[in-house]
């Protein structure tokens, strides 16, 4: 499948910062030569970038999380390997394909009246692929770990997990944002939306949803779909704690995870992170990896996957690799 890049050792070799006395989890991890090789092999866990950003700009944002993979990768493949971290029990796959269309988006004027539109079109090509890929590790009894790329991307996790276990799947988005904007071009606002619409996505919770950037129309929307949409606050969570973080925790698990799930991180929801859209308030990084960590233990989770990072942006300029990093660890703990 040429959809995805497979990497080999050899490969990723140089990114491995080698130290006597220290084993690194680059030197323990896993590879295979095709995705075919999966299904034998004993590892749960598959390792997987996309690095894009066409989503991000055909929703009006700022590029950058196309560079989230590369961090994030040199970033785990350097942390110690102990009987903690678990490194024997993952297959760093490789990356989702998007340089063609990564090369063509970068032809497209701002100044063209369809812009977005035709970003659009190149999200639909890497959405066809991201789904292809995940359809393969989900059948082949993998775990993978996603790493974005825009929230776009979750169209095509979910539509990939779906087709493998033969029927729509539930999602819990860590997110400040519902990304359940109107059916128009594809584009990382709408994700959810148009996997709820296609029959590939049942019930989503948004975890810590912002009152401030969430639509009146969105709510209704939302509201309309009570029965298998529903979000707690950040406001409630975390300004007026009318809701404690594990209370919030356990209302998204009893209405997602007794089926088939998908885990959603987006890095936007964390206070400050380097990411697409940085938010001067939000979730802390501890209580993001408290989440990982909560919602990978459970036995029908299928996938996690962590987007709009964005290395170079905000105060803490390469710091989103480092706490993808984490993040990736505490799915595997």
């Amino acid at each position: 499948m040429s959809f995805v890049k497979i990497y080999s050792e050899k490969e990723v070799a140089s990114l491995i910062k080698i130290r006597v006395g220290e084993t690194k989890f680059g030197e323990k991890v896993n590879f295979v030569e095709t995705l075919e090789d999966l299904k034998n092999h004993s590892a749960k866990y598959v390792l997987l970038g996309i690095p894009e950003d066409i989503g991000v700009r055909a929703n009006y944002g700022n590029p950058g999380t196309a560079k989230a993979w590369e961090a994030t990768l040199g970033n785990i493949l350097n942390i110690q390997h102990n009987h903690l971290t678990n490194a024997e029990n993952v297959i760093l796959l490789g990356e989702i394909d998007c340089e063609i269309q990564m090369n063509q988006a970068a032809t497209i004027s701002k100044e063209e009246s369809h812009y977005a539109e035709e970003l659009g079109e190149l999200v639909t090509q890497i959405d066809h692929k991201v789904s292809e890929v995940i359809k393969v590790i989900v059948e082949a009894g993998k775990f993978p770990i996603i790493i974005g790329g825009g929230h776009n991307n979750s169209f095509g996790n979910l539509k990939g997990s779906s087709e493998a276990i033969k029927k729509p799947i539930n999602c819990i988005n860590f997110d400040a944002h519902s990304d359940f904007r109107v059916l128009e071009h594809r584009h990382s606002g709408n994700g959810f939306s148009y996997a709820f619409a296609d029959g590939f996505l049942e019930k989503y919770f948004i975890f810590g949803l912002h009152r401030n950037y969430t639509s009146q129309s969105v709510f209704n929307q939302m509201e309309k779909h009570f029965e298998k949409i529903k979000f707690n606050l950040f406001e409630d969570i975390s300004v007026k704690k009318i809701v404690s973080f594990s209370e919030a925790l356990k209302e998204a698990e009893n209405f997602c995870c007794y089926e088939n799930f998908g885990i959603e991180l987006d890095m936007d929801a964390i206070e400050m992170m380097g990411s697409s859209a940085i938010s001067p308030s939000g979730f802390t990084l501890t209580e993001a990896r408290q989440f990982v960590s909560y919602f990978s233990k459970i036995d029908n989770a299928k996938y996690l996957h962590i987007c709009e990072g964005s290395p170079s942006a905000g105060n803490f300029a390469n710091q989103a690799g480092k706490a993808i990093a984490y993040l990736v660890s505490d799915a595997l703990s």
